[in-house]
């Protein structure tokens, strides 16, 4: 491994060339801004990422011209890019990108990483994305890094020998850091409602935001629960404390956290540094259903845009306009609904911040199905809990108009009665 500027460091990338970037709090930024500054040199290079954090001068003009971005993921620093003609989304379950690499559907010229220095045996750590990041580095051409001392050495898989680094930029400064923000009423009471539904023993997956926190809030008299997923947040961090997460129920690395990338502030990191109790390992481990299922009482939590009468769930679109990704949520859906006494939630307010519907007859035109009706099983607004499993259209339609915000529920009867000729 040879240590060089940052301009050094991109200089191996060529026209034609697919680069892949690591993500989350790990966004190799310095060597992103230093490809950038090479936009006049290079022509037609495909960016490939899950969820990246900082500038993304790559959709902008000029740049844009020898840029595009073929994303798994979309985020708010990509969603205009990939709304418009500098870049695209590819629909694909996270567990499934690793193989697109492997099997050279998506071959990779350079992979742009971040990493913590070297340990005394050459090996350098991956940090909080190990993600699709291991599988990417190992069917590269040509890895670049960036060492930074502030990136946690976390244990599990997600390491790298200097001996496999082409080149390397030293960097020092801070990792990208998300703080817990206070929920509203509505959230607070979706968590209570969600919370219920816990049991002692059960192995979690949750994502980041508000609603996961707010569940997290109330599972402070649970016992014995475990994590099981593709990410976490702080909102773990008191239940760990008061020994509420202790993984001994577990049957896939009992008494340890599974996850493949973790996001939150410094505290997290600090918890995460060399900690044998977490294991990092790649989403095509941590998203497998077959392992998934065989952890007790799996317990999934996802969200959704909006859901139909029948329980179809929009995860990802707002009609035409890609505003997530389909991520894991399909994953743990079906991981959760086949793991024993296991149970897949979809959680989300009964309407948007302007008051529209987040149950309505129809998904929008356009919009993707995410979660199919075959699929779902609990549904959570702030007004109550739904089993749709078992149920017929019929009986989807009054059990979601239940739960949906009373200002709609006489519409959406009227809609349910003309669809299913009441």
């Amino acid at each position: 491994m040879k240590i060089v500027t940052a301009q050094e460091a991109v200089s191996d990338v060529k026209s034609n060339n697919r680069i892949f970037f690591q993500g989350a709090a790990m966004t190799p930024n310095v060597l992103i801004d230093a490809l950038c500054n090479r936009y006049q040199e290079l022509e037609n290079i495909d960016i490939v990422q899950i969820h990246t954090h900082g500038n993304t001068r790559y959709l902008e003009a000029p740049y844009n011209q020898s840029f595009f971005l073929s994303s798994f993921f979309v985020g708010d620093n990509t969603r205009s890019g990939v709304n418009t003609n500098t870049g695209d989304y590819i629909p694909v379950f996270l567990s499934e990108i690793g193989s697109m690499f492997r099997r050279g559907i998506l071959p990779l010229d350079v992979a742009f990483i971040q990493v913590s220095p070297p340990d005394k045996h050459g090996y350098c750590s991956l940090g909080t994305s190990v993600d699709v990041t291991l599988p990417a580095i190992e069917s590269a051409k040509k890895v670049v890094a960036q060492i930074n001392p502030h990136v946690p050495r976390t244990h599990g898989d997600g390491i790298i020998h200097i001996d496999n680094i082409n080149a390397a930029v030293e960097v020092d400064e801070p990792i990208y850091t998300t703080k817990m923000e206070a929920f509203s009423d509505v959230e607070a009471t979706i968590g209570k409602h969600v919370a219920g539904l816990v049991e002692d023993g059960a192995t979690l997956q949750m994502g980041i935001g508000n609603i996961p926190n707010a569940v997290l809030h109330n599972l402070q008299g649970h016992k014995r629960l475990g994590i099981h997923t593709e990410m976490f947040s702080d909102g773990i961090l008191p239940l760990i404390e008061k020994g509420v997460i202790t993984g001994e129920d577990k049957a896939i690395k009992k008494g340890k956290i599974v996850t493949c990338f973790a996001m939150g502030s410094q505290k997290l990191y600090d918890f995460i540094d060399d900690n044998p109790n977490v294991h990092f390992k790649e989403a095509a481990y941590t998203n497998d259903t077959a392992l998934i299922r065989q952890n007790p009482k799996v317990t999934a939590i996802n969200s959704a845009i909006e859901i139909d009468l029948t329980g179809q769930v929009c995860a990802d679109s707002i009609g035409m306009y890609q505003y997530s990704g389909v991520g894991g949520q399909m994953d743990f859906i079906r991981g959760a609904s086949l793991s024993e006494g296991g149970k897949p939630i979809i959680a989300m307010p009964s309407a948007t911040n302007k008051g529209i519907s987040k149950i309505t007859p129809f998904l929008k035109e356009g919009a993707s199905v995410t979660t199919t009706r075959a699929h779902v099983h609990y549904v959570v607004t702030e007004y109550g809990v739904v089993n749709l499993y078992g149920k017929g259209l019929m009986e989807r339609a009054k059990a979601l108009i239940s739960i949906a915000h009373p200002d709609h529920r006489e519409a959406l009867e009227r809609a349910a009665r003309e669809r299913f000729n009441l």
